[in-house]
């Protein structure tokens, strides 16, 4: 299978950040499926029933809290 990646860096504010956290939980939690946009182009990507969750906390000069979902 080929890489498909997207990274996008934006500066937010806590609660921007938290809204988006909002719309893909809401996303998530309504339909099998979440929809990105980039330059244009729309991309679905299909989440099964069960997912692996992942949760990690780095702390040091850049603190960090990376939310990870697998399958």
């Amino acid at each position: 299978m080929d890489l498909f990646e997207i990274g996008d860096v934006q500066r937010l504010s806590r609660e921007e950040a938290a809204a988006r956290l909002h719309a893909l939980a809401d996303a998530l939690a309504r339909n099998n499926a979440v929809e990105f946009e980039r330059d244009g182009r729309r991309i679905t990507v299909r989440v099964p029933d069960e997912v692996a969750l992942k949760v990690e906390v780095e702390l040091g000069d850049d603190n960090e809290l990376e939310v990870e979902l697998t399958w």
